[in-house]
């Protein structure tokens, strides 16, 4: 994958945060990291679109339950 450099402004304690966990030996560099959160936070919104679609769909069976298919139909 193709990277891009970026330069980005965190607050202080943000960095001695990150700083804290390559320490630790949670990451092996502030890019790693970042790229992680990054990573951690795009999966997040990927989730929260799913449980969004699952909601509006758990409504249309409720409203609509005659266009549900029994499970013997399905697997």
């Amino acid at each position: 994958m193709a990277t891009t450099q970026v330069q980005v402004r965190i607050p202080e304690e943000l960095v001695k945060e990150i700083d804290r966990w390559i320490a630790e030996g949670r990451f092996s560099s502030r890019s790693e990291a970042v790229k992680t959160i990054v990573a951690l936070y795009e999966e997040r919104e990927r989730t929260r679109r799913f449980h969004d679609m699952l909601q509006k769909e758990s409504e249309g069976a409720r409203t609509h339950p005659e266009s549900l298919l029994p499970l013997k139909n399905v697997f």
